[in-house]
């Protein structure tokens, strides 16, 4: 098995979810991922925001925003195809947002509807398992109640629909509108074990520097217990940072690493829909430096 950092598009093409894992595992917190709004029109309309995010250093591509039961992406005009279309247009691994949604959750503010199609109900999962995505994230935009309870239900269907191949991540990256699910309180390493027990592959934590409370003492005793289980860590950028000046990602990304986290993950708000691009390739030289950086920029899809 090849480490991440050595994949080309005809690697990634042949890994299921669990080899996907082990290429992480092996690239040693070298491996950068980028949310996307699917629908949001993109920065520059003759190219997609994940292309452009791949374009930047993101290894790992994941769709925000996205309907399994109308499956778009903006820019793109492949219809049910759309995620075979920009898995081809990237030669990267592409994941979705499925949201376990709790509408008994107490609220911090009024919560967003969300459309079936982005909830991670059974019908949902097995759409986005036949549309071809290689991972599955479940975890909560801004405002939509999602719980760490309803997270925990939302993994053991997961598995059960994509079988011991498939890869899942699976937490939060803020408060999602929840009370007593923010700050230092989104996680527990109760959780951590009730997730990795129900078959998660990756635990998603916020990054130090991201949430308050969230210290890089606290996520290191988290992500070694998550280690600890047999399971990696995505540290996330969930609350618009990512749409910070240069020096606060590097800061963020040196600290998400001395964490522990095996993904590293900038999301979808520096400009709507995407990361600032210059924050991706600022991210990705701060953990693996130039040379894996510029490789993964340039390597050509028909590699």
């Amino acid at each position: 098995m090849k480490r991440i950092l050595d994949c080309t598009a005809s690697d990634f093409g042949k890994m299921n979810g669990q080899e996907l894992k082990q290429a992480i595992r092996a690239g040693e917190g070298r491996t950068m991922l980028s949310e996307n709004m699917a629908t949001v029109p993109p920065l520059y309309p003759n190219v997609t925001n994940s292309e452009l995010a791949a374009s930047f250093g993101a290894d790992l591509l994941l769709l925000n925003i996205f309907d399994v039961f109308d499956p778009k992406i903006s820019g793109l005009e492949a219809g049910e195809k759309s995620v075979e279309k920009v898995k081809h247009l990237t030669g990267r691994p592409v994941g979705v947002n499925l949201e376990p949604v709790d509408l008994d959750a107490e609220k911090l503010a009024d919560f967003d509807m969300l459309e079936t199609g982005r909830q991670a109900t059974e019908a949902s999962l097995k759409e986005a398992e036949k549309l071809g995505f290689d991972f599955i994230c479940l975890t909560g935009n801004p405002k939509t109640g999602v719980t760490n309870r309803e997270i925990l239900g939302a993994i053991k269907k997961t598995r059960e629909i994509l079988g011991e191949n498939g890869m899942i991540i699976a937490g939060k990256m803020h408060g999602a509108g929840v009370a007593g699910e923010t700050g230092g309180d989104i996680i527990t390493e109760e959780d951590i074990s009730k997730f990795i027990e129900a078959g998660a592959d990756v635990i998603l934590m916020p990054a130090p520097g991201t949430v308050p409370g969230i210290t890089l003492e606290k996520t290191g005793e988290y992500v070694r217990h998550a280690h600890s289980k047999g399971a990696l860590v995505m540290l996330t950028i969930g609350t618009s940072q990512e749409g910070s000046d240069e020096q606060t990602i590097r800061e963020i990304a040196l600290g998400a690493k001395m964490a522990g986290a095996d993904i590293h993950h900038i999301g979808d708000a520096g400009f709507y829909g995407i990361a600032v691009p210059e924050n991706i390739f600022t991210y990705s030289i701060a953990i693996r430096g130039r040379r894996h950086t510029f490789s993964r920029m340039a390597v050509s899809i028909n590699r």
